[in-house]
């Protein structure tokens, strides 16, 4: 058993250093989709609910979270550490709004577990802890 286990970690370990990646993209592409599909500004739905400016300062910031996470992950250097992190505190503090404000009848139920939203604030939270260390 010990001997299938070695030749599978050394089967993965070629592909290890895509595992952050696909879930920064993942991310990434997330965010920037949800911050696109508020646009043009402000989008009408969230400025009924939290006014113009507010509204559109979270399409920009969900738009630029997500390109600025994947570009990020790019420069190796202090840098890109600390505009990863910066993506990860955006997306984070988008969702706590997103399940303090829109989903407040969310919180701690099965619906909250069973959202991408509840994937959306954990990722976020791996990056902001992580930056771009291995």
């Amino acid at each position: 058993m010990k001997n299938i286990d070695n030749k599978i970690n050394k089967f993965f370990s070629k592909f290890e250093f895509l595992s952050s990646w696909l879930i920064r993209i993942g991310l990434g592409i997330a965010f920037a989709i949800h911050g696109l599909g508020k646009f043009p500004l402000p989008p009408q739905g969230l400025s009924d609910f939290l006014g113009p400016t507010l509204a559109s300062l979270v399409a920009v910031s969900e738009l630029s979270a997500g390109i600025i996470l994947i570009l990020s992950g790019f420069l190796k250097n202090p840098l890109g550490n600390i505009a990863t992190r910066l993506s990860g505190l955006i997306v984070v503090i988008i969702m706590i709004f997103a399940f303090a404000i829109a989903h407040r009848d969310w919180f701690i139920t099965k619906k909250l577990f069973t959202s991408e939203q509840i994937f959306l604030f954990l990722i976020g939270l791996y990056f902001l802890i992580k930056g771009n260390r291995k």
